[in-house]
């Protein structure tokens, strides 16, 4: 269940979530040492988030906003692609105020407080990074439904599942991996996933689930490159991927569960 701030902002923890936020950061900055890249470590500096409770949304957002303007909104567990790429659209990164279960330690298909600001929020400390983002969340929200799917991509395999190739190896940025101690291990050192240099139109016909290790990585060469692309004119590249249509899937359809 996510939890609602009072007057000041401030939501009130309990201590076993508290607890949960302290095991998972621990245990995943001890993960992402050597895998994360620079831009992503300079950005976690910045935040320095506390490691024996969950911080208050004011606290990330102060740097966030002293860095590249951007804040974080609180938000339930699910909102609509309206208001996602509206907040996105207003320099807003949405946070889920929810923590996993220990049940749900490793895994879980909803984003928590914890993949948001730990995945997300170091990133969204470079101009670059943040000024993808907006951009990306003004073209989005002006998008129409049937547009958003290929847009859908575009963000997965960036934002949430991007790996930067860089002079020292391959690196992460994307906060789905970032969080993840299991996808950290799989996208870096794994020979099943296939690593392809990142074509905008290339990305946008790939099809992807969320509930499985990514078969498929794309990666860029700087976060620069994130930049530029969002300099493109976006919105005809899908309209080109949707008259060249999709891949076929690199998985197996989902089952369905038996009524």
């Amino acid at each position: 269940m996510s939890k609602q701030s009072d007057a000041n902002g401030f939501i009130a923890w309990s201590d076993e979530e508290n607890e949960i936020w302290s095991a998972l950061i621990n245990r995943q900055l001890s993960c992402i040492k050597g895998k994360a890249c620079d831009e992503y470590m300079a950005g976690l500096e910045k935040l320095n988030l506390p490691t024996d409770r969950i911080p208050q949304l004011e606290e990330v957002s102060k740097v966030l906003r002293a860095t590249t303007g951007w804040e974080c909104a609180e938000v339930p567990a699910l909102i609509s692609f309206d208001r996602f790429f509206e907040l996105l659209a207003n320099k807003k990164f949405p946070v889920a105020t929810f923590i996993r279960s220990k049940e749900e330690f490793d895994y879980l298909q909803e984003p928590d407080i914890f993949h948001e600001i730990f995945g997300h929020c170091a990133m969204l400390t470079h101009p670059d990074f943040a000024e993808f983002t907006h951009i990306y969340g003004k073209l989005g929200l002006a998008a129409s439904k049937e547009d958003r799917v290929y847009l859908a991509r575009l963000y997965w395999f960036t934002i949430e599942f991007g790996l930067l190739q860089t002079d020292d190896g391959l690196r992460i940025y994307g906060g789905g991996i970032l969080s993840s101690p299991g996808e950290t291990q799989y996208a870096m050192h794994s020979d099943v996933p296939e690593r392809k240099t990142l074509d905008v139109i290339d990305v946008l016909r790939t099809p992807y689930r969320i509930d499985i290790m990514q078969p498929i990585y794309f990666k860029i060469n700087k976060i620069r490159d994130l930049f530029d692309i969002a300099q493109l004119d976006l919105m005809a590249l899908v309209q080109q991927a949707r008259a060249l249509g999709m891949h076929a899937p690199k998985f197996e359809p989902k089952q369905k569960k038996a009524s």
